[in-house]
């Protein structure tokens, strides 16, 4: 069987018609397969959901209890039929819940892997390789300038300047699912024991990561305290509260943004961030083309992104390679909705 017979893109997303499904959908459909519960991803008014729990209810905190007229959870590994296809989850290693789809109808193996990551995440399981036939990627950071190194060593500086201005307090943008509990977890492996302050807008998705066994340490909220008990302190909040009045209720801010994109420093000087720390959660260049490779896939789709840098390099390895031109899809530091209380807060 052809692969576009398996899946084609549609106006609607990625389309499985002899699964009558579809893959994280940009409109509501009768049947959604949710990869994770980012919002350019998992949307609401779907007539029925498929989905790791840790995604579903993400999109419960979001969206409401009836987002969906139906849902069901999947575990990694476990594997079931979808007309006339078997749907299996992988992990992705994006975010918590995150997850690769494989889709198998007769002897052929389409691999739709969302956004995925197969750097080391304290906050969710690791990205698990899974041999196919076509290989559907992510181009986030699909150019070679785009390698983003080592977490580690970027939480390394925000530490070096919180020691360096101890009348400072450091408020750090990043994306309220995800990236904020990856930046926590991060901090605490580098031995910060001290309270980490939380924007409103990030305190249901990080109580929800606590709740599923993420040590992230003590948080507080930063609502009600007093702008000098802040002085020396790390704050996290949505890229879009670090560039707004908010900012103000902290002495003299350092505004930092952790994301892929302060790899380019015109970004960063661009949005006035003090401290750019390249940490993402997307697979680099490197992550990319590896990922590539080691799957065994003879044809590659590429997606979202940099989509045509990605196919050269498929095609200079003697791979079939094609840009998908789906639409709807985006950085989710850019196309984040806060939650209801990010005013609040």
């Amino acid at each position: 069987m052809r692969p576009q017979d398996i899946l084609l893109p549609t106006a609607d997303g990625l389309c499985c018609k002899p699964g009558t499904f579809h893959i994280d959908p940009v409109r509501p459909v009768e049947r959604a397969v949710i990869t994770h519960g980012h919002s350019d991803h998992a949307r609401a008014g779907h007539g029925a959901v498929l989905a790791t729990q840790e995604t579903l209810d993400m999109m419960r905190l979001r969206y409401g209890e009836n987002f969906a007229g139906s849902t069901q959870a999947i575990r990694y590994g476990e594997e079931i039929r979808l007309g006339d296809v078997r749907v299996r989850f992988h992990p992705a290693g994006h975010v918590l819940g995150s997850a690769q789809i494989a889709v198998t109808c007769k002897d052929t193996c389409i691999v739709a892997s969302g956004d995925y990551k197969d750097a080391p995440d304290p906050t969710c399981t690791p990205f698990e390789l899974v041999p196919c036939d076509v290989f559907i990627t992510e181009a986030t950071f699909g150019l070679p300038v785009f390698r983003h190194g080592d977490a580690a060593g970027e939480v390394r500086k925000l530490l070096a300047s919180v020691a360096l201005f101890p009348e400072r307090a450091h408020l750090v943008g990043a994306y309220s699912l995800g990236k904020a509990q990856r930046v926590i977890a991060l901090l605490r492996q580098a031995g910060y024991d001290a309270p980490i302050y939380l924007h409103g807008a990030m305190e249901k998705i990080t109580e929800y990561y606590q709740s599923r066994g993420i040590d992230l340490g003590e948080l507080k909220p930063v609502l009600g305290v007093k702008k000098a008990a802040l002085a020396g302190t790390i704050t996290l909040a949505p890229p879009s509260a670090t560039s707004d009045l908010w900012t103000r209720r902290f002495p003299d801010p350092v505004t930092a943004f952790a994301s892929g994109w302060m790899r380019v420093r015109a970004r960063a000087r661009q949005r006035g961030i003090e401290l750019p720390l390249v940490i993402s959660d997307h697979a680099d260049w490197d992550g990319l083309t590896a990922t590539i490779a080691a799957t065994g896939a003879s044809e590659i789709w590429v997606t979202h992104g940099q989509e045509d840098a990605l196919v050269h390099w498929c095609k200079s390895q003697g791979l079939r390679a094609q840009p998908l031109d789906l639409v709807g899809y985006g950085d989710e530091e850019e196309s984040e909705t806060p939650l209801q209380d990010e005013a609040e807060a």
